[in-house]
């Protein structure tokens, strides 16, 4: 990749610019050029796309993105230190490359992209569940992105793609699985980082269906969801008590016995639900 962009190793971009990790920030930096060119692929066709990355660091999966044809990418990076770095890399791909210094949980960028969208992020370890959640749930479906390539700690990513009744089954799981195609497309360890972290990471891509699969207000889906997640292994009468005194009574309303555990119950079901507390 390198003697593509004539851009140096990214080894050589941290040690020129100083760009240490800094565990605050929830950054752990994928170094290995080839490993980066892979995720941009795994994003599917980027030739006449715009693509929103987030933390791109000093830019590895940013190269793979833009050599693997990206129309424009804006990335957003809240650590100055690294904007240096990502100008280095504009300056290869003249107005391909758009750089925001600021707060991804923060910044707008509908302006700054035209559609056809794509997301692709390496995330921060810290906010990559916030971001995901707020992609999956806006007000109106389909959303401004076509589709979401995403590296999660691997706990993280078996939560986005797990069946009901497992270990890892809550509110990831059904808020990915009732508006998006989801699927674990690459694993990596802990050793292809640095600095290594102490859990292994996998990216996940998730394609945005046309509509969701069962009719619910987002909102109110993702409040019910958490709040039965929150004390998973009590009935659910009893768990939806902080929803109002009537929890039974909308449980029997979406034809779910109140005596459930929260594990139990299906995508179907809890979108029945979320109508429940709409009616």
């Amino acid at each position: 990749m390198s003697q593509i962009d004539g851009l140096p190793p990214l080894r050589d971009v941290i040690a020129r610019h100083g760009i240490a990790a800094k565990k605050s920030l929830g950054q752990n930096f994928l170094l290995d050029l080839n490993l980066t060119a892979k995720i941009a692929r795994l994003a599917g066709d980027l030739t006449g796309a715009d693509v929103l990355e987030i933390g791109p660091g000093p830019g590895g999966l940013t190269r793979g993105l833009l050599a693997e044809g990206a129309r424009r990418v804006v990335a957003i990076e809240k650590d100055s230190r690294c904007i240096a770095a990502l100008e280095d890399i504009a300056a290869i791909y003249p107005g391909q490359l758009h750089i925001v210094n600021g707060d991804a949980l923060e910044v707008d960028t509908t302006d700054l992209l035209t559609p056809p969208i794509k997301i692709a992020a390496n995330l921060p370890y810290n906010v990559g569940t916030e971001l995901l959640v707020r992609w999956l749930t806006p007000p109106a479906w389909p959303p401004f992105w076509d589709s979401l390539t995403l590296m999660f700690q691997r706990e993280v990513a078996q939560r986005i793609v797990a069946a009901p009744g497992s270990k890892t089954y809550g509110r990831l799981a059904i808020l990915s699985q009732w508006r998006t195609y989801p699927a674990i497309v690459l694993d990596l360890p802990p050793e292809a980082f640095t600095p290594a972290p102490k859990v292994s990471s996998a990216v996940v891509h998730l394609r945005a269906l046309p509509a969701p699969r069962y009719p619910a207000d987002p909102d109110v889906l993702n409040r019910v969801v958490a709040t039965a997640f929150n004390q998973r292994r009590k009935m659910l009468r009893s768990a939806l008590k902080p929803l109002g005194p009537d929890a039974e009574d909308r449980l029997n309303h979406a034809g779910i016995k109140p005596t459930a555990r929260a594990e139990e119950i299906d995508l179907e079901g809890f979108c029945a639900l979320a109508r429940a507390y709409t009616a």
